[in-house]
């Protein structure tokens, strides 16, 4: 993968919109579930591969310091070379200062030479320092995309647990709501009103027969009071006179029982 498919990536991945892309999701579980794999992929993917650009960048800064040092060196070996030379010509010995004039040029161009190579390799040195800068800046972005995902992600499966233990709840509610015709208890309640209803009808069925029973008792109780009677006049009639009141027959009047103080056999008043 190169540094700019890299980036790109980075980019896309730290830019996405999840709530959108929740919106136009059919299963936004499914969808957040298969967006925290794909995200920890890439995320492994854009750590192995920003990694390996870092330590070509940290190559890059290692050559450019050693292109300094080296630079520093031969700048430093030139001057020593230089006054060496300048101390041969001071004694006289021009052949030894031509020598170190010239030993102290090679060494200027050795320097001039790392100068080069350090001062070429700056540009594209910072360039890719401020490439690892991004996709650092980028990969952090997309970790902190993953904790979003991974907390909408959890969210949403809370909030569907919730929801469907709700409305199981819902559903044990109706199935035992007192006022729903077609519950359990509903049934069981119509059944227990229908076994009521029978034992009043035999209560009253019961209530019917006792007064008829009763009434019977009174119709007997007044045939036999007929009967007394009928046989209380008949037993004054075989005694000459009489009257019959009540359920038993009056004592006949001037009977000797009922005789007054003249003991005639009548009262007087």
């Amino acid at each position: 993968m190169t540094k700019q498919s890299i980036f790109a990536r980075v980019s896309q991945l730290a830019k996405a919109n999840i709530n959108a892309l929740l919106d136009q999701a059919e299963d936004p579980q499914l969808m957040l579930d298969q967006m925290v794999r794909d995200y920890t992929n890439n995320i492994a993917e854009a750590e192995r591969a920003i990694a390996q650009t870092i330590g070509n960048v940290r190559m890059m800064e290692d050559d450019y310091a050693e292109d300094q040092q080296a630079a520093e060196e031969w700048g430093r070996k030139a001057l020593a070379a230089s006054q060496k030379a300048d101390e041969f010509r001071a004694g006289g010995n021009t052949a030894d200062a031509v020598k170190f004039d010239n030993l102290a040029k090679i060494a200027i161009g050795k320097q001039m030479d790392a100068e080069n190579e350090a001062k070429s390799a700056l540009p594209n040195l910072r360039a890719q320092q401020e490439v690892v800068e991004k996709l650092k800046t980028g990969l952090a972005q997309m970790r902190d995309k993953l904790d979003e995902l991974t907390a909408k992600r959890n969210e949403l499966v809370a909030r569907a647990k919730t929801a469907e233990a709700q409305l199981q709840v819902q559903d044990s509610i109706k199935s035992i709501d007192i006022l729903d015709p077609t519950s359990e208890i509903g049934r069981f309640e119509s059944k227990i009103e229908r076994e009521e209803a029978r034992v009043r009808g035999q209560a009253e069925l019961a209530a019917s027969s006792l007064d008829a029973q009763f009434e019977s008792l009174d119709d007997l109780g007044e045939q036999a009071e007929i009967e007394a009677r009928l046989a209380a006049l008949k037993a004054g009639a075989g005694g000459g006179s009489g009257a019959v009141t009540g359920s038993a027959a009056a004592p006949a009047l001037g009977s000797g029982d009922d005789s007054g103080p003249s003991g005639t056999g009548s009262s007087s008043y």
